[in-house]
């Protein structure tokens, strides 16, 4: 059997990997493929330590820019250029759009709602590349291997996430021929995909307390941990309501969602207001001693 080369992503508020997901990396594994895999937490980590774990060495990590978050393995690495002026999501996507260029097969993580995740889904097939699309939620998987397939899985997404995707992909990655897509038509609000049959229910993700969120926090603000932070402060104010963070921070709604999502980059006095309005306070603690003044 030939090696191949697999893209392995997914969402960041995915945190442990399914038994279905387990199988396939144990498949990969026993094949012998390399693995190509992003360095932000959730999918990503989680799919790191199960290899880690595995002593499994064929693994090369990318990041956006000059420093990696994770590499838990030591393994090769690979930086990928993107122009300082881009923030946030932007930023970071310049790793999974050289991933998905490298790869010969994609395997994506998906919470149900991340539309990185799915984007990571467009780009592999736009190269015509095969992508299976692996739903924690619906605890199904989707192979996806033509413009057809990907058209038949966007039906049933909703509205807001064929926006995102619009929002998010470059004109290339958005349209590659001329053909009619789906996603030339976001003004028309899809169908929500249907629940799965009563004899499969769907799996339930388990989401992390309010406690554990907290000390994710804490551990994310030890780390200078910016992605970490945003992702345990959006987890926090969605157990308080986004709505009163946003009443109590005085901060749109639709904004706070996007500052506080899995692609947020919010600024200092946003972080600041809702860290006030969920009752938390940020202290400063010197982690060398100081000289003492004379």
């Amino acid at each position: 059997m030939s090696e191949n080369t697999i893209f392995i992503g997914g969402s960041r508020h995915v945190w442990r990997l399914p038994a279905e997901i387990q199988h396939r990396l144990d498949n990969v594994i026993n094949s012998g493929h390399r693995v190509i895999v992003g360095d932000a937490n959730g999918a990503d980590k989680a799919v790191q330590k199960y290899f880690h774990d595995a002593s499994y060495d064929k693994v090369t990590v990318f990041c956006s820019g000059g420093s990696f978050r994770n590499n838990l393995g030591h393994w090769q690495t690979r930086k990928v250029d993107a122009p300082k002026n881009l923030k946030g999501f932007q930023f970071y996507a310049a790793k999974d759009r050289e991933m998905a260029r490298e790869a010969d097969f994609g395997l994506m993580i998906w919470d149900g709602k991340s539309p990185g995740t799915v984007l990571n889904v467009l780009r592999l097939v736009r190269a015509g590349k095969i992508a299976v699309l692996f739903s924690v939620l619906e605890k199904r998987a989707f192979n996806i291997k033509t413009k057809t397939d990907l058209d038949s899985f966007l039906s049933g997404c909703s509205g807001d996430l064929l926006q995102d995707l619009r929002e998010r992909a470059t004109p290339e990655e958005w349209q590659s021929d001329n053909q009619p897509s789906l996603l030339d038509a976001p003004s028309v609000e899809p169908e929500t995909r249907s629940e799965p049959k009563a004899e499969q229910p769907p799996a339930t993700v388990t989401e992390p307390s309010e406690g554990e969120l907290a000390a994710l926090l804490n551990a994310a603000l030890a780390a200078a941990d910016p992605v970490a932070v945003v992702d345990a402060l959006g987890g926090l104010a969605k157990i308080h309501g986004m709505s009163n963070v946003a009443k109590e921070t005085g901060l749109a709604r639709e904004s706070l969602y996007r500052a506080l999502g899995s692609e947020g980059n919010p600024e200092f006095a946003t972080v600041l207001k809702v860290l006030s309005s969920l009752g938390l306070r940020l202290n400063a603690t010197a982690t060398l001693t100081l000289p003492a003044h004379r």
